[in-house]
């Protein structure tokens, strides 16, 4: 039996229908696939997804044989669970509650949140405590649906290493509010503080969910091609797997420039495969 999984993070991918998508997925080899709620409207909507059109989903997954695994809920940066504006924290709020309920019954096991109390605008003291009361209410919540929250390690400085993710886990202290940490931020992170990335992660020891493959420059977050950047993935995948972790997601953004967008999926998958496939 294979020692670990490899999921696709939905956006590597055209606007397809669900069965071209899990089809192009499961033809590039991958485990399972990590659904998008992003801000844009038309994501934030699958939140609302009435009974039945769930049913079908789970069954197209049953029958397809490629899963949902993993939920990227991006759209808390628009909507962040700490921001002073009412209106858009008790969005947030609905977009959260309603993510957890999505996932428990599609069978997603972790939903990623982001790790701001607020991106646009500035971290007080009273972002900071509504962001706290927002995660001791959904801790709960997703106690009850038995569905695991990972904090993804970010940009900004509320929590762009695991060092500080680990102090929001600890603060909330359930086995529902974990990490799922981004390799290129946190290597981002490293360069900025003049510090080691390794030893960053091995601070998460024992609370580290699943792992986003992602490549970066200093200061520069999304849409580097795999190699372009200064990641260092075989030494990363090393040290989390050390810490035991075994579920790892390609984080890579479809690109409509390049005309064979199945072929970057099997590239993006081969590459890891072939390090993840070393691993003792």
């Amino acid at each position: 039996m294979k020692q670990y999984e490899i999921g696709l993070y939905e956006k590597a991918m055209p606007e397809l229908s669900w069965p071209e998508k899990l089809a192009a997925a499961k033809e590039a080899g991958y485990d399972f696939v990590e659904i998008s709620i992003d801000a844009s409207e038309e994501k934030i909507g699958r939140v609302y997804m009435p009974r039945e059109e769930r049913r079908a989903l789970r069954g197209l997954l049953w029958e397809s044989g490629m899963p949902l695994r993993t939920m990227n809920v991006s759209a808390l940066t628009k909507y962040a669970l700490g921001d002073e504006d009412d209106a858009v924290r008790e969005r947030g709020m609905d977009i959260a509650r309603r993510s957890l309920a999505l996932a428990a019954d599609l069978g997603v096991r972790i939903v990623m949140f982001p790790g701001y109390d607020v991106y646009f605008g500035t971290s007080t003291p009273e972002t900071v405590r509504r962001f706290t009361d927002a995660m001791n209410e959904l801790k709960l919540l997703a106690a009850r649906f038995g569905t695991a929250i990972g904090f993804e390690t970010m940009e900004n400085a509320f929590m762009n290493t695991v060092e500080k993710g680990m102090r929001w886990v600890e603060t909330f202290d359930s086995a529902y509010v974990q990490l799922y940490p981004d390799i290129g931020n946190t290597t981002n992170a490293a360069v900025l503080y003049g510090t080691d990335p390794l030893a960053d992660l091995r601070l998460g020891h024992g609370h580290i969910l699943a792992f986003h493959l992602k490549e970066t420059k200093p200061g520069v977050f999304r849409e580097i091609p795999y190699g372009e950047g200064h990641v260092d993935f075989p030494a990363a995948i090393e040290t989390v797997w050390a810490l035991g972790v075994r579920r790892f997601v390609t984080e890579f953004w479809y690109d409509k420039t390049l005309p064979d967008w199945r072929g970057e999926l099997l590239k993006a998958r081969t590459r890891f495969a072939d390090i993840l496939d070393r691993m003792p």
